[in-house]
């Protein structure tokens, strides 16, 4: 079974869906049989690269508020990521352009190490409130994935794999993806939004013996003719 995952790595609820992804296939019978592959999407691309904004001054400028109204809007959502096991930090949390942070997600897919750096970006963001726009950080993530730091350092300067990223918010815009977490599970059922592990768990359940079932062949003829088998052809007599 193949799970699409379009998210951004500064988006709490993708971190927070991706938790109860998890606990749904860890208690999944057949969660060895699971491919996750992570798809790229940016919730602002206009994003200043440059520009470090906390997250609360983003949110009172965006939403005209006070600082302390943005800081009260925030403890629900940390409650929400506690009982998934996540600690958010938003208090020391800097905005982020995540162009280069899905560029980076994109090459360690090549090199199999997809699913770590996914984790690390998320991690860096949310709870260690570092600048995931910065190519330092970047780099810092890569050698935590036991990523060659050279190398990746060459991919992120030289622009390598903005295609891939590209490719797949037009793949989101087609299927008129317009917020993220959004799941696609072998490109039949969509689930939107961090739902519940319990929303998951029947989603994986029922893609999986749907998966299974025979198909049912249904004839559309009465009997066999013309057709050809181990003991021959059938030859049909002139009517």
């Amino acid at each position: 079974m193949k799970i699409e995952v379009w998210s951004d790595y500064v988006c709490p609820f993708c971190y927070i869906g991706k938790r109860r992804l998890e606990e749904a296939i860890e208690s999944f019978p057949h969660k060895d049989n699971i491919q996750v592959v992570f798809k790229s999407f940016e919730l602002d691309p206009g994003a200043d690269r440059d520009l470090k904004v906390g997250i609360h001054e983003k949110l009172a400028a965006k939403y005209n508020m006070t600082i302390d109204q943005a800081k009260n809007s925030t403890k629900e959502m940390e409650k929400q990521a506690k009982a998934a096991g996540l600690d958010f930090q938003f208090d020391g949390m800097v905005t982020a352009n995540t162009l280069d942070a899905h560029r980076l997600a994109k090459y360690a897919e090549v090199q199999g190490k997809d699913k770590e750096v996914a984790e690390l970006l998320l991690k860096a963001y949310f709870t260690e409130a570092k600048h995931i726009g910065e190519l330092d950080v970047l780099l810092e993530i890569a050698e935590k994935a036991e990523l060659d730091r050279s190398e990746t350092s060459k991919v992120l300067e030289s622009g390598q794999f903005t295609e891939e990223v590209r490719a797949d918010e037009q793949a989101a815009q087609q299927m008129s993806v317009r917020g993220v977490p959004f799941f696609v599970l072998n490109q039949k059922y969509a689930i939107s939004g961090a739902q519940p592990a319990a929303v998951f768990q029947d989603a994986l359940k029922k893609v999986w013996e749907e998966e299974q079932a025979s198909p049912q062949i249904q004839h559309l003829s009465s009997d066999q003719q013309e057709v050809c088998t181990e003991d021959g052809c059938d030859i049909p007599e002139n009517k």
